[in-house]
């Protein structure tokens, strides 16, 4: 049965206690008003920052940092098939319907209900009769004079908010976790081939001192050292085979289901070439956009609101409910108004002592408030540390790049000229094999420097708030579904 289907009286009476249900337009709940930044308007700089820290920061897409199809591939499988991002998505489901939850309690609940009766009398010669009932209720419910219901909607609201941008920060993570678990693979995988050639070239040193040996023209200890480079290496070796084994093992995590082996990088210099550069902007408002400040704020728009719950407490609280009926012995007379029946009632609560506990409930929420806020502010100071970090560290990098590939490549020229100076017999041995572990280490040393580029770039991707706006979670339609 309809509303417009009751008769005029009923439906004057339902109308008469809209005004009631609507009744809330009061909050208690202090305005929000957004703190300001406890951090400096523009990133430091100086001889560690580069000069590009002063450009604007456009919010990019992480196709655009990452730009290798076999990494995009990569992420794009971690997305759909991640845990991590599964349970915050899950996260994200329940949130939203708790706000409805509570939503609800801001309305009041319409019920429907029928009887129908058959009485007999005289003693079952006859006389038997049908009683028919109807009955519309609408349940007792709070009239939120105060806006302690509404509030209570807002604090759900902010919450569920917060969780969205709990799991965007997990997504966030997600794609930066993969993109670092790909370049250590390829950096493992260069320190795999150093050390099979450092174990082959030691392995020639070996066999040529143990010649001169036989032949009286060395030391056991020049063979001895030669013994040690070799089994250095064959020890790294399997370090690096081991290494590359969790590699895989940890790509495979993140991505949540297997992967084809043709989509790792197998050269640490590929993935750097491979890499776009992140601008750091001067307006230190960008960090409003990370994914944790922004649960950080709508947490302290939850204990804003949650303010107002609590004050509301303090005063009256006033329940309203109404009920339309029709009874009737005939079927057809039972919408008349001659059987119309309604009933309204309402009641009132107030507390008049209970020893201070609902003001201590307002103290509460001012303490959680302040606490909110405080972790907010910190919430900016960390993200502003991080970015600020990472910009020294880019600033510098490429100088620690230049110098260690110069390095590399004066070892490795410094080790022929001894060793072809040693087979003519003017260098010593231990100059030789001293040659050749400075070699190996200046090797080791590059590759450890070109994955220190590529985390940088990773970690500026992340630290900034990448593109968590444009990613959406599993089961979304955008990235931007509005909250009930």
């Amino acid at each position: 049965m309809t509303f417009t289907a009751l008769p005029r009286r009923a439906r004057r009476l339902g109308t008469a206690l809209l005004p009631a249900i609507a009744l809330g337009a009061c909050s208690m709940a202090p305005k929000y008003v957004q703190p300001a930044a406890p951090v400096p308007a523009s990133w430091p700089s100086g001889d560690a920052y580069l000069a590009q820290s002063e450009a604007g920061l456009p919010i990019v897409a992480y196709t655009q940092i990452f730009q290798d199809p076999r990494l995009r591939q990569l992420i794009a499988e971690a997305l759909v098939n991640n845990r991590d991002l599964r349970v915050a998505a899950a996260n994200i489901t329940a949130a939203r319907a708790q706000v409805r939850v509570t939503r609800a309690d801001q309305l009041p609940a319409v019920g429907v209900s029928a009887t129908s009766t058959d009485s007999e009398t005289g003693g079952g010669f006859g006389l038997n009769g049908w009683s028919h009932s109807v009955s519309a209720g609408v349940s007792s419910f709070e009239l939120d004079l105060f806006g302690k219901l509404a509030n209570a909607t807002q604090a759900e609201r902010d919450s569920a908010l917060a969780t969205e941008a709990a799991a965007r920060t997990v997504r966030l993570g997600l794609v930066a976790d993969v993109a670092q678990a790909w370049a250590n693979y390829a950096a493992d995988s260069e320190l795999l081939r150093i050390a099979a050639d450092t174990a082959t070239s030691a392995q020639d040193t070996v066999r040529l001192s143990e010649a001169r040996l036989k032949g009286g023209v060395a030391a056991r200890t020049e063979l001895r050292q030669a013994q040690l480079v070799l089994e250095t290496a064959r020890s790294d070796l399997a370090s690096q085979q081991t290494a590359l084994a969790q590699d895989k093992n940890a790509l495979r995590l993140l991505v949540g289901a297997d992967f084809d082996p043709s989509q790792l990088a197998t050269s640490i210099t590929q993935v750097n070439a491979s890499l776009g550069e992140v601008p750091a902007g001067t307006d230190t408002r960008v960090l409003l956009h990370r994914p944790d400040v922004l649960e950080a704020e709508y947490d302290l728009r939850a204990a804003n609101a949650d303010i107002g719950v609590a004050r509301a407490e303090l005063f009256p609280t006033i329940s309203l409910s109404a009920l339309v009926g029709f009874a009737s012995t005939s079927l057809s007379s039972l919408f008349k108004s001659a059987s119309e029946t309604n009933t309204v009632s309402g009641s009132g609560d107030w507390s008049i002592f209970n020893a201070g506990a609902q003001k201590a409930d307002v103290t509460i929420a001012k303490a959680q408030r302040d606490a909110a806020l405080a972790t907010y502010e910190k919430a900016i100071q960390t993200a502003f540390s991080e970015v600020a970090d990472a910009l020294a560290d880019r600033g510098t990098i490429d100088e620690r790049l230049r110098a260690a590939s110069a390095y590399t490549q004066a070892s490795a020229d410094n080790a022929r000229l001894i060793e072809a100076t040693y087979r003519q017999g003017i260098a010593s041995s231990l100059d030789n094999l001293e040659a050749q572990r400075s070699l190996y280490s200046a090797r080791k040393a590059e590759i450890t420097t070109r994955l220190a580029l590529a985390s940088n770039r990773i970690t500026l991707y992340q630290v900034l708030g990448g593109d968590q706006a444009s990613l959406p979670l599993p089961g979304e339609k955008t990235a931007t579904a509005p909250v009930e």
